[in-house]
């Protein structure tokens, strides 16, 4: 029962990761019209915490594996409550993506923590499941936390931003709960050293994983930025249906990683089943520009859901089980780095696709992208050296 709720607030914590720029994706158009912003400069509003956070999350979980997962954890909600919330006061461009820039920095605190906590509590099968149920809150916050931005901020965006006040007392949970597992933690593990760093980020299966977070990411990113575009401009569908269609690709994708994905890890082996997941990514995307049914756009989006729901889970279950213990924060802030810099590198990697050909181009192109990256998990040599010493 103890572990449950430890796990709950977990998981309450990690969905604030998701909340960064969810929420204020859908007041983005009012910001710029009541400042009288530059709408390109204004966009990086909603990118910016992607690109601090993918290069300060694993800085902190180095900080976390050596001073202690529960008092990052708690300084960044802290961080990320006072930024977050900073961000109403301010009247003009510069100050904005300040506290944006702090708002990803805090983020990427609060998942290097409480991936290095939530791996720490649990081993094997149920670590695995444990990431999974942790992928498919962060799915769900995708679905719910735009809507609420957008209801809240529909009379004046300012109050959006007060959302980002959540931090605080989810602060105050976090202290209290998981205080005393803190404790044991500390007597269990002894302190990271900067030769094993070395080691584990100089290991070929480590950064081949770590890459492969990354094109996952932007795969997935070029679904979310390109389909409602595409899906307007070839069949004229509207803010209301595009967003249907987004949501049942993350309904798919919560679905398979709080209940699938674990098994079919366990029956065909997860670096085939992160192939799958990559080969259903694949052909869901180069099907897209041929479909003109809205029914069909909403299976293969459910589809495509199903495969990033497989792929993500099963590769961060296999950054935390060739971590060592002491370094598990370190390595898992590592993976959710590289997992945000691809969403921030996204649009900039798939522009010249766009200009060459279209969106059709943005679809083939990811759904290569997905082929390369599942065969290449396959063929890469597996022989790392944490593998059967270290890790666990």
């Amino acid at each position: 029962m103890l572990r449950d709720r430890k796990l709950l607030v977990l998981l309450l914590a990690g969905s604030l990761i998701t909340m960064a720029g969810g929420i204020v994706a859908p007041v983005l158009p009012e910001i710029v019209q009541q400042l009288n912003l530059n709408p390109v400069v204004a966009a990086n509003l909603v990118t910016i915490h992607c690109l601090t956070n993918a290069l300060f999350s694993p800085l902190l979980g180095i900080l976390a594996d050596k001073v202690g997962r529960l008092r990052v954890l708690i300084a960044s909600l802290l961080l990320y409550a006072v930024s977050g919330t900073a961000g109403a006061f301010m009247r003009s461009i510069e100050p904005l993506l300040v506290t944006r820039g702090l708002l990803g920095i805090a983020s990427g605190g609060i998942a290097a923590a409480s991936l290095g906590l939530l791996a720490s509590m649990y081993e094997g099968q149920a670590r695995n499941q444990a990431l999974g149920q942790a992928t498919s809150t962060l799915t769900i916050a995708g679905i719910f936390f735009p809507l609420l931005g957008g209801w809240v901020g529909s009379s004046n965006w300012q109050f959006t931003f007060y959302l980002y006040g959540l931090g605080l007392p989810l602060a105050i949970l976090v202290a209290l709960i998981l205080r005393k597992k803190q404790t044991v933690q500390k007597q269990a593990n002894v302190s990271p050293t900067r030769d094993k760093l070395y080691q584990v980020f100089g290991d070929r299966y480590v950064l081949w994983l770590l890459l492969t977070l990354g094109l996952a990411s932007i795969v997935m990113y070029s679904v979310v930025i390109y389909t409602p575009l595409y899906l307007k401009q070839t069949i004229g569908v509207g803010t209301v249906l595009n967003g249907v269609v987004l949501a049942s690709r993350a309904v798919g994708a919560a679905a398979i990683s709080a209940f699938g994905a674990r098994q079919i890890a366990k029956n065909i082996g997860t670096e085939r089943s992160i192939t799958v997941g990559f080969g259903l990514m694949a052909l869901t995307l180069a099907t897209l520009p041929l479909l003109r049914e809205l029914s069909l756009i909403l299976i293969t989006a459910i589809l495509f859901g199903l495969g990033f729901g497989i792929v993500m889970p099963n590769l961060y279950s296999i950054l935390a089980n060739l971590a060592p213990v002491e370094l598990r924060s370190s390595v898992l802030a590592a993976g959710t780095g590289a997992g945000f810099l691809g969403q921030f590198l996204c649009p900039i990697l798939l522009t010249p696709a766009l200009h060459y050909g279209g969106f059709e181009a943005i679809f083939y192109t990811s759904a290569s992208l997905s082929v390369a990256a599942g065969l290449l998990l396959i063929f890469f040599p597996t022989n790392s050296k944490f593998t059967k010493s270290d890790s666990n």
